[in-house]
């Protein structure tokens, strides 16, 4: 049987270098002792990434912060592991560069868990499990004397320029709809003025930065500010999605409907009902997500292709960042799928009145079903509360942690 031990220090390195994520070679280095002084440890910042920049407009300053979506998966030699527990958990966390807390939210939004359960493992040893890392996240924050708060709610993109995490690029969409983009080497802020209409998403996609506008129009953002057109317009939805599914961009069109929120008709016609309904429209009105529609890329004849079919990919629309997986990797029995933030009230059935909050979603392709997420127990069960195999005897009754690799 062969000695992986003495794999030649050449050929490590060469294998590391191919290794996707900061976490793939933490774990390439722990095989053992020769691998771990072949390979050389990777920078933290890329995980603890917390330059500042200037605000738009410039008056003051903000920081970034990543978050990660993991996928971990439960030990195959854990004894802890039983049948009715599910052998795959989708988690976001979000470290603090200070003290190395780190802070559980919701992988589909920007909200935090409260607290965590007691049996929660803390610290929680990511040599423990089969990690798979999903996707990433950046946010802006503000910096100031009085108060840290998030600056936008759009979705922030980066890109680390010849590996060195001091030189890189920023885009977001700006709160006018456009593009905003950020160099390090120029220390300012440019607003890109192309946008037939405001910008949905953007995306960092084998290494280069696209935009999608509500329309479907996609343009790649060069380094010099230039966007170039590569797929025309695709009318029909609401808000446009770009997701890098297995190497692949895809296109995903949501559709919204308009609908009263339940419990929200009322018997009376008089005047004051209709002027207080005008005057709080927002409490009385929700927005549905009712499908959803994918496309493919077609390089050539620079247009959106629609896809009947995912196969055993499974699609995560957030709200800061887009992600996919297999199947396999998630250890569910059917994809074809797309799970989705949702915030919509969805009536449980015969009983008057009852209705169920759902922040999260799920849309079959195939089928063109679509509901809450508790309606799909096998996706239901990747999310909150952590499986049995994940808990410890160690009590932790907040909501931090410490996350060790």
């Amino acid at each position: 049987m062969a000695d992986w031990t003495q794999l030649p220090k050449e050929l490590l390195e060469l294998i590391s270098k191919r290794l996707g994520t900061h976490y793939d070679v933490i774990r390439f280095r722990s095989v053992c002792s020769s691998w771990r002084s072949a390979v050389t440890a990777p920078n933290r910042c890329r995980n603890r990434f917390a330059p500042r920049f200037p605000l738009l407009p410039l008056s003051s300053e903000f920081s970034l912060s990543k978050r990660s979506v993991f996928l971990l998966g439960s030990p195959t030699t854990s004894t802890q592991t039983n049948a009715s527990s599910p052998s795959s958990w989708v988690i976001k966390i979000e470290e603090d560069p200070m003290n190395g807390r780190v802070q559980l939210l919701n992988p589909l939004s920007r909200s935090r868990f409260d607290s965590l359960p007691d049996n929660f493992p803390k610290p929680l040893n990511l040599l423990d499990f089969r990690v798979l890392e999903l996707g990433e996240e950046y946010v802006l924050h503000y910096l100031t004397h009085h108060s840290v708060g998030n600056l936008y709610m759009e979705k922030v993109v980066l890109s680390c320029l010849d590996d060195n995490v001091n030189d890189f690029i920023i885009l977001t969409i700006h709160v006018s709809g456009k593009l905003a983009i950020f160099k390090s080497s120029v220390k300012k802020w440019a607003i890109i003025q192309d946008m037939p209409s405001p910008f949905d998403d953007v995306i960092l996609y084998k290494g280069n930065f696209y935009a999608v506008d509500n329309t479907g129009r996609t343009v790649v953002v060069g380094l010099d500010f230039e966007t170039n057109l590569i797929a025309m317009p695709v009318f029909g939805g609401d808000k446009k999605f770009l997701v890098d599914s297995k190497g692949e961009l895809l296109l995903v069109d949501m559709y919204l409907s308009i609908e009263s929120e339940p419990g929200s008709s009322s018997s009376s016609t008089g005047f004051g009902f209709v002027e207080e309904y005008f005057e709080n429209l927002a409490l009385y009105m929700n927005e549905r997500t009712v499908k959803f529609k994918v496309f493919k890329l077609d390089d050539v004849g620079k247009q959106w292709v629609e896809a009947k079919d995912l196969d055993d990919r499974v699609l995560f629309l957030g709200d800061g960042c887009t992600f996919s997986a297999s199947i396999e990797d998630l250890s569910v029995c059917r994809g074809n799928c797309i799970i989705y933030g949702d915030n919509f009230f969805y009536p449980l059935g015969e009983e008057d009145g009852a209705s169920e909050h759902c922040d999260v979603g799920v849309f079959d392709l195939e089928s063109g079903s679509i509901g809450p997420l508790t309606k799909f127990p096998q996706f239901s069960e990747l999310f909150w509360p952590p499986p049995h195999w994940i808990s410890s005897t160690t009590a932790s009754d907040v909501s931090f942690f410490v996350l060790q690799c």
